[in-house]
């Protein structure tokens, strides 16, 4: 029997007394004639689960014979109609266009595609690979290969074709060999054995490699992030160190991916969105605690200096 994990808070809840038929009514009525109702718009999508606003879509299209989506596009504009949208699309579907956003064009966004990728579970996976080959009639896998190169694109096929163990139970042997294995492919000999490194973070369950930190702590004295900061670099580093921090637990992930979205100058939009609606039915309660802890901050401080108008508004709606 293999023992499952769960945990995580999340901040947008299903709405009790839901009615599909009376939020579609005045959604429609926010939306119609001259001006548009942003409050009232915020209110009701932030407050309700994703399979609740389907089910409004749903009302939409049945009953009232319009697109809840063309509609909102054509009322909104800019981030905070991305953020409307965002709520609007089933979750995997959601994720499966910014990955085909990540590869459209010239160039690659490899961080979008390391964060959404290296943090998902089989099951996710699988949901993914599916919900992409469905949308855009071309298997994820293979546009991913043909996106990336090397290593990474080594390791993200390996993720995406579902090679990880699904079995959450210890094994306290293994774990101290595949340490072993970790510490002779890098920092024990001249040289780094990258295929070692990605084959391990690929295949073995996240409770497994948990156990496998602790015993490369006991053995090398070098945590393994500082283990891969010093062999390794680049993207494939970064999406090693994505499942690395995921192992640790994904609100420490996501805290850091938001944190970095808003340091500096400018905001990653994108990224500070995706995040905030992917995770709030999964865990964003959790990343706002973690986000605090690592830095001395409320996550919604952050947003507030951050962003501005009806995107600032609904972005907080969703994270309170």
């Amino acid at each position: 029997m293999c023992t499952k994990y769960f945990g995580g808070v999340p901040t947008v809840h299903p709405a009790p007394n839901f009615s599909a038929a009376d939020d579609a009514e005045i959604l429609r009525g926010a939306m119609d004639g001259l001006g548009t109702d942003e409050d009232m718009i915020i209110e009701i999508l932030t407050h309700r689960s994703n399979q609740q606003r389907q089910a409004i879509a749903e009302h939409f299209k049945n009953v009232l014979e319009r697109d809840l989506i063309e509609d909102v596009k054509g009322e909104l504009g800019g981030n905070f109609e991305k953020v409307i949208v965002a709520l609007l699309m089933p979750p995997h579907e959601y994720l499966c266009k910014e990955l085909k956003n990540a590869m459209n064009g010239a160039g690659t966004n490899e961080g979008t595609l390391i964060e959404i990728i290296c943090s998902k579970s089989n099951e996710e996976i699988e949901k993914i690979v599916e919900c992409y080959e469905a949308l855009y009639e071309r298997p994820l896998v293979e546009q991913v290969c043909s996106e990336t190169s090397g290593n990474l694109g080594r390791f993200l096929t390996l993720i995406l074709t579902k090679t990880r163990n699904d079995c959450n139970d210890i094994d306290d042997g293994d774990a101290r060999a595949k340490a072993e294995e970790l510490y002779a492919g890098g920092e024990g000999q001249l040289g780094t054995e990258e295929s070692i490194f990605y084959k391990v973070l690929a295949h073995e369950s996240f409770a497994q490699l948990r156990r496998i930190f602790e015993e490369y702590k006991e053995i090398s004295g070098n945590t393994i992030e500082q283990a891969l900061k010093h062999e390794l670099s680049g993207d494939f580093l970064d999406a090693l160190l994505a499942v690395v921090e995921c192992v640790q637990g994904p609100a420490i992930f996501f805290a850091r991916k938001l944190h970095d979205a808003m340091d500096g100058m400018g905001t990653d939009d994108d990224t500070l969105i995706r995040i905030i609606v992917s995770r709030s039915e999964i865990d964003l309660g959790s990343i706002k605690q973690e986000f605090e802890k690592m830095y001395d901050k409320t996550l919604e401080s952050c947003i507030e200096n951050d962003t501005s108008g009806d995107y600032k508004r609904a972005l907080l709606a969703l994270a309170r």
